[in-house]
């Protein structure tokens, strides 16, 4: 059985998809690109806010499902620009600590509505 999750607290789905489901004992979510939901607009700054907004979206996904980032056991990063890596590192160690979920990185050639970043996590509840 599966139960999707919604919070007004993290962008609205900008398509046919779930903000995230949850399915024994785990939280699916969907990958969060910067947009703040106050504004529905993109942050303003680079990767580094960009990256802190996918990730705040994230969490507060994870919340609305009864669990947190501390529960996340993989994420996998988008990132138009390689060179975007280190920076966007630096900001997501700030939303993980050991042990660190496996993760993967990698860089694409375009993402949704011009995103720099965009960030996915699974979690355990």
């Amino acid at each position: 059985m599966k139960k999707a999750v919604h919070t007004e607290q993290a962008p609205a789905a900008i398509g046919p998809y779930s903000q995230a489901i949850e399915a024994n004992g785990f939280v699916y979510a969907s990958g969060q690109i910067p947009i703040d939901p106050a504004t529905g607009n993109f942050v303003e700054g680079g990767i580094e806010e960009q990256a802190r907004q996918c990730l705040t979206n994230a969490s507060h996904i994870l919340e609305a499902a009864g669990t947190s980032m501390a529960n996340v056991v993989k994420t996998t990063v988008y990132l138009a620009d390689m060179k975007d890596f280190a920076a966007m590192n630096g900001v997501y160690a700030t939303f993980f600590s050991e042990p660190y979920p496996a993760r993967s990185a990698v860089a694409v050639k375009d993402l949704p509505k011009g995103a720099l970043v965009e960030v996915e996590v699974l979690a355990v509840k």
